[in-house]
């Protein structure tokens, strides 16, 4: 081994040089590729045209709502506040979601929510970091209600 090293470059040594640090490059393109396309968690929408004709009217109506959404865990508690433009607590006419981290859906969980006078709570596996909760609600007039919160758990 210790002669490969000593030995002069010829022309066999400095291609098999030259080869290996394409070949190392061409390795990790392909690793990284893989990665992006085997934890691409997928798309929001399936048509994003479609989607769009409704969003300014959803959007409106969304915020005519006024609600302001919270979302804590604690000791393995997922809670989601809900209030009005007074402050009062919001019980919704459904809430759903999903509770998982930004980067993969492999950790993704779809909490059951009870509601217990003031906030939904839902028991979750969360470990320490950013989390996202994508919620899904319709309020008690049948108006969608729907926003992605970063949840940050110590």
């Amino acid at each position: 081994m210790t002669d490969f090293f000593s030995a002069p470059i010829t022309g066999a040594k400095f291609f098999a040089i030259f080869a290996s640090f394409f070949f190392v490059i061409i390795a990790v393109n392909f690793v990284l590729a893989y990665e992006a396309i085997h934890t691409f968690p997928g798309l929001e929408v399936d048509n994003s045209y479609v989607a769009s004709q409704t969003f300014d009217a959803e959007r409106t109506a969304q915020l005519a709502l006024g609600w302001t959404v919270r979302a804590t865990v604690a000791q393995g508690t997922l809670s989601i506040s809900i209030t009005d433009k007074d402050g009062a607590p919001v019980k919704a006419a459904s809430i759903s979601g999903i509770f998982g981290r930004a980067t993969s859906t492999l950790a993704d969980q779809t909490p059951n929510f009870v509601f217990d006078g003031t906030s939904y709570r839902a028991a979750v596996l969360a470990g320490p970091g950013n989390w996202n909760f994508r919620l899904q609600a319709v309020a008690r007039d049948g108006t969608g209600f729907h926003q992605r919160l970063i949840v940050s758990v110590n």
